[in-house]
């Protein structure tokens, strides 16, 4: 037991550092290739924290786990807004742009009631799969030119956030260092999804807890760690639009890439039935959560510390719920 734990906690540190590792070597090599911020920020930065959930995703789907892969999907998607963005507004109260209440989180809602829709027959085959996938192309190719046209009417302001992410980031000038990281964080976020899964199932079966609390739990809770990195040192620099624009982004990364990705690798069913398996209590708590930030920032656009002990206190009773139920 105690060599199980010990292995889960390694592989959620190959994770956080495997991931931070493949973010800095990709987001060196596209500076070296002349892309820039808006699409280094766009891509690399918003792909590469999700990368932990989406190798958790798919390991988990080619061991035939799928439960796992999608108790980590919801539970990293609640544990992104209620933990995560409860945290950064207790440090700080929160000022996010008007466009986050008004077209990011809507996009955000209306992906999480897709996959609803296509949950409720117990399995997510290939098709839909496939219908994910192209959302996420369709997503990222909306925010580039959302973004490119945004920052030519405040490209001062635009252009110093996006610039400062980057620097943060750091820069690897040697093109040979730059492949050599981003081998080393995919085999880091591999190796250590492999370890957490198979540790993580080890602990599951001693103590007759299901994949889906693992998944809902542990592992989100793991493998949202790049978010509250981020996050958080976004709101001690004061760039708040950063901090709830990458929660917002990696929520819909997991739906779309990281559940499409999975689904495309094995079909995921859902063991017992998508409602007896309490995963639509799941959903819908997901769901909710989602749509307080909105009513949060519909008028001011602020998060307030008030908001985040709201948020705490959300994410606190549903765990409550999944340890009781358990």
């Amino acid at each position: 037991m105690t060599l199980n734990l010990i292995l889960f906690l390694a592989g959620l540190l190959m994770l956080y550092y495997g991931a931070g590792i493949l973010i800095k070597g990709s987001s060196s090599l596209a500076q070296s290739l002349g892309l820039t911020p808006i699409v280094i920020g766009l891509t690399v930065v918003a792909f590469g924290t999700s990368a932990p959930e989406l190798v958790i995703s798919i390991v988990s789907s080619v061991k035939d786990k799928s439960m796992i892969a999608v108790g980590n999907v919801i539970g990293s998607n609640i544990c992104n807004i209620a933990l995560v963005l409860g945290v950064a507004a207790l440090l700080h109260p929160i000022q996010g742009h008007p466009s986050v209440s008004r077209r990011d989180i809507p996009i955000m809602l209306g992906i999480s009631l897709y996959l609803l829709l296509i949950s409720f027959n117990s399995n997510i085959g290939r098709f839909e799969g496939l219908t994910l996938i192209g959302g996420i192309i369709l997503y990222t190719c909306f925010n580039y030119y959302t973004a490119i046209k945004e920052s030519r009417q405040r490209s001062r302001e635009k252009g110093v956030s996006l610039e400062s992410t980057v620097q943060d980031i750091g820069y690897i000038p040697s093109r040979t260092r730059q492949i050599l990281f981003i081998l080393i964080g995919i085999a880091g976020v591999v190796i250590g999804a492999e370890i957490l899964i198979d540790s993580a199932v080890a602990i599951m079966n001693v103590f007759g807890v299901s994949e889906k609390f693992i998944g809902l739990t542990v592992v989100a809770l793991g493998t949202s760690l790049p978010e509250l990195a981020t996050s958080v040192v976004a709101v001690l620099k004061k760039e708040m639009d950063i901090s709830i624009g990458n929660l917002v982004g990696s929520n819909v990364f997991n739906i779309l890439s990281v559940l499409g990705a999975a689904s495309l690798v094995r079909p995921i069913s859902i063991p017992g039935g998508f409602i007896d398996s309490g995963l639509l209590i799941d959903y819908l708590v997901m769901m909710f959560i989602s749509f307080l930030p909105w009513l949060m920032m519909r008028k001011t656009s602020i998060v307030r510390r008030k908001d985040g002990v709201v948020l705490l206190s959300c994410y606190v009773l549903y765990v409550t719920y999944l340890i009781l139920k358990t």
